[in-house]
């Protein structure tokens, strides 16, 4: 038997036109179709989505369920590929298969490798944006908190501006009683240039996030140096 694959590592050949028809194809069909029967969703503020689809954005929300993936793709409406916990990627797990031909790569939340952030160049070089959870796991309601800072670097890394993406209001897992329907609504913020500073891009992605799910926000707010001031000021 060969070695099993290693999915921290994937490549931008691997992005191709194929790929891309399959993943609209699941998006239009089983995402749209499951919840149009299951939920009662709304989307809100597509007019802060990027114009020019040949931009490098990363989107990035907040993370409540394991429906967060699909909730987001359908806010966009494009193809995106996202960072996940290594564990999905094993044989055993139900959604292995899926998570692998929509484009998901692996990521070791305790100690990221290189080959996280040559994933990274090689997916924003392609038609495909990239997908992370600032917060890793999912988090209870209420509170912005145990987010991973390391998606700001990312973003500086691959010169890549960040679109917020809330999940507000979301009521639980569909019922499977007949006429009853979950509720979620989807809000897309206002886009955050990677050119900020890390502090100053993880506060402002905390806010729109808090302000848009009506979160309580625990990220402190950068201090600004008076050298920066006067920089800003000339």
């Amino acid at each position: 038997m060969g070695k099993e694959r290693n999915f921290n590592r994937r490549y931008a050949k691997e992005y191709h036109l194929l790929r891309t028809i399959f993943y609209m194809c699941f998006l239009y069909t089983v995402v749209y179709g499951f919840y149009a029967i299951f939920y009662n969703y709304k989307i809100e503020g597509r007019e802060n989505l990027p114009k020019n689809k040949k931009d490098k954005y990363i989107y990035a929300g907040n993370h409540v369920s394991i429906f967060d993936p699909p909730m987001m793709v359908m806010a966009a409406k494009r193809p995106i590929a996202f960072m996940a916990k290594k564990e999905l990627f094993d044989k055993s797990e139900k959604l292995s298969w899926l998570v692998k031909r929509l484009g998901g790569f692996a990521v070791d939340r305790e100690k990221p490798e290189i080959a996280t952030f040559k994933t990274v160049k090689d997916i924003v070089g392609t038609s495909w944006s990239l997908g992370i959870f600032p917060q890793g796991g999912t988090r209870p309601y209420g509170k912005l908190e145990g987010i991973k800072k390391g998606f700001a670097e990312i973003a500086k890394f691959a010169n890549a501006d960040i679109i917020p993406i809330a999940i507000a209001d979301w009521t639980g897992y569909p019922k499977l009683k007949p006429f009853t329907r979950r509720s979620v609504t989807i809000k897309i913020g206002k886009p955050i240039s990677y050119k900020k500073s890390s502090e100053e891009i993880i506060y402002e992605w905390s806010q729109q996030i808090s302000e848009m799910a009506g979160y309580e926000n625990c990220t402190p707010k950068p201090q600004i140096s008076t050298k920066q001031t006067v920089n800003n000021a000339i």
